[in-house]
């Protein structure tokens, strides 16, 4: 049970949700009852409310009042977290199309090119991630009654974790990092919140479902967006919520579960360590169960933090390294990598000539459909194959490069050098230039290499916080005083001498034997 006030309503709401399906010649008897208990109902509880109604009148009311029952929960079996129970208000999320779409949305991007068994999509991630929000803040609550942990903060912490990705674009990263922002030079990290918005908004029986589930609008869905993305700076906090605010003093934690900007350790990261690691067959150290039973809410600086045993720091400080071996191993791989680019390349060719049918009947290109939710749900990793499997002319560019990445003729890695902190944006183009300078005119000749035949891209990978080391933004308790958070030096725990290191790679998109021969010698 997630709410005390779990399957009830109040008459008036009552009153108010039948008259809106326009049945208000029927419920005028429910608005005189202070609460409506809706597991209670049954066929006489019509005859009484109703009068003698006919059986077809009575039935249509029922079944209208079905559509926000909060049935029982329902299980899902997880290949990561084993059977998960999820409350009924978040089955009825999940099955709404803006979740839906998960399902066609690579969890990895192009990952899926280099890595065979990394065919998971953000849909699972999500569920996972809500799953586990649940069993983070009931934990806490469990061990901690003081904290004031309520059912309704219960669920509004899980359906947080549930749709803390519905912004995702095609192929995720892809979209968001190297497609958007060169065509429109907007980012994605407010499409979660608005998807959240058109979510509630298109189904129009999710906000009565809340009710009866026991929240309050008005404060519980700024509540749940404000978790799916906290304010960061000081004046996005002035702007904030009252309640934001108020729970500052309060229950400061509850913003540490789902995105937790303080230190990056939350639940998001949870799953997708664990689930990442099971698809790409590669070792996970870092044990969350472990972390979720030891974590305990303390007070720092005036404000309520989630910390850890002292003793825990190194499977605390695992976290962090997992993270950077899954980007160096996986997410920053050098085939990856080009992919991507390739995909973003064709994604931008194709741009002004894909359309996507929004609100009021607008038609979205690629790029602006982040501009319209009704467009973007319909935006997935298919857009792949629209324009693989298109023959219109304009599209023909974009068409030949998926055409190179499906049959494995992708640009090729010349060599990559360590570099000095993030290259800036005239470093790239110089460098170009650079390598078609210096082509060899001797020996080993390629057939017009040009500066424009070079693809050069930085990654870098780090602990979570660029060039900061993630263990000065985390605290700790003892068991001799859990009440009181303490800090762990670097040297206490294992030593990282690079806690950044951003690598220059250099690809040629002539992949013939003698560009490429030069371009080794040239690299060599």
């Amino acid at each position: 049970m997630a709410s005390e006030d779990y399957g009830e309503m109040s008459g008036e709401d009552m009153f108010e949700y039948l008259k809106e399906k326009g049945f208000e010649m029927w419920p005028d008897t429910f608005k005189e009852k202070s609460v409506i208990k809706l597991r209670e109902l049954n066929d006489d509880d019509f005859m009484a409310e109703m009068g003698k109604r006919s059986p077809e009148d009575r039935q249509k009311i029922l079944d209208s009042i079905l559509k926000i029952w909060p049935v029982a929960p329902k299980v899902f079996n997880d290949p990561i977290h084993g059977s998960m129970e999820l409350h009924p208000l978040l089955v009825k999320i999940i099955d709404t199309p803006q979740f839906q779409r998960l399902r066609y949305i690579k969890q990895l991007g192009a990952g899926y090119f280099v890595y065979p068994g990394a065919s998971h999509n953000r849909f699972e991630h999500s569920i996972g991630v809500g799953h586990l929000a649940g069993v983070f803040v009931k934990a806490l609550k469990e061990k901690q009654p003081d904290l004031g942990i309520t059912d309704r903060d219960i669920l509004c912490v899980q359906i947080a974790g549930l749709c803390q990705e519905l912004g995702h674009g095609p192929f995720s990263h892809l979209f968001e990092a190297m497609v958007n922002p060169k065509a429109t030079g907007k980012t994605w990290k407010d499409n979660s919140v608005k998807m959240f918005d058109h979510l509630v908004k298109s189904n129009e029986d999710l906000k009565w479902m809340m009710k009866a589930c026991g929240l309050k609008l008005s404060e519980d869905l700024v509540f749940i967006k404000e978790m799916i993305k906290p304010p960061k700076t000081q004046e996005e906090v002035s702007q904030s919520s009252p309640q934001y605010k108020e729970r500052l003093k309060k229950k400061s934690f509850l913003y540490e579960i789902v995105a937790n900007e303080r230190n990056g350790i939350d639940v998001d990261k949870f799953d997708y360590f664990a689930r990442d690691c099971h698809h790409l067959g590669i070792k996970n150290n870092f044990d969350h169960g472990r972390f979720i039973k030891f974590a305990r809410v303390c007070e720092v600086d005036g404000q309520k933090h989630i910390c850890t045993r002292d003793k825990e720091e190194n499977n605390f400080d695992d976290l962090f390294h997992t993270r950077y071996s899954l980007h160096r191993r996986a997410y920053q791989h050098k085939v990856v990598k080009i992919i991507e680019h390739m995909i973003a390349e064709a994604f931008l060719k194709a741009d002004k000539h894909i359309q996507i049918e929004g609100s009021e009947g607008r038609k979205f290109t690629l790029s602006t459909a982040i501009d319209d939710m009704e467009a973007y749900t319909k935006l997935t990793d298919c857009v792949f194959h629209q324009i693989l499997d298109s023959t219109e002319d304009n599209l023909r560019e974009a068409r030949e490069i998926l055409k190179n990445v499906v049959d494995r003729k992708h640009y090729r890695c010349l060599g990559e050098i360590k570099h000095k902190g993030i290259p800036s944006k005239d470093d790239i183009p110089q460098l170009r230039k650079d390598l078609a300078r210096d082509i060899p005119r001797e020996g080993a000749q390629a057939d017009g290499l040009t500066e424009e035949d070079f693809v050069v891209l930085a990654v870098t990978m780090d602990y979570g916080r660029k060039e900061k080391d993630p263990i000065d933004s985390m605290d700790f308790y003892s068991k001799k005083n859990p009440t009181k958070a303490i800090k762990i030096k670097r040297e206490q725990v294992s030593n990282h001498s690079d806690l950044s290191e951003t690598l220059v790679r250099v690809y040629s998109k002539k992949i013939d034997p003698k560009s490429l021969e030069a371009g080794y010698t040239l690299n060599g």
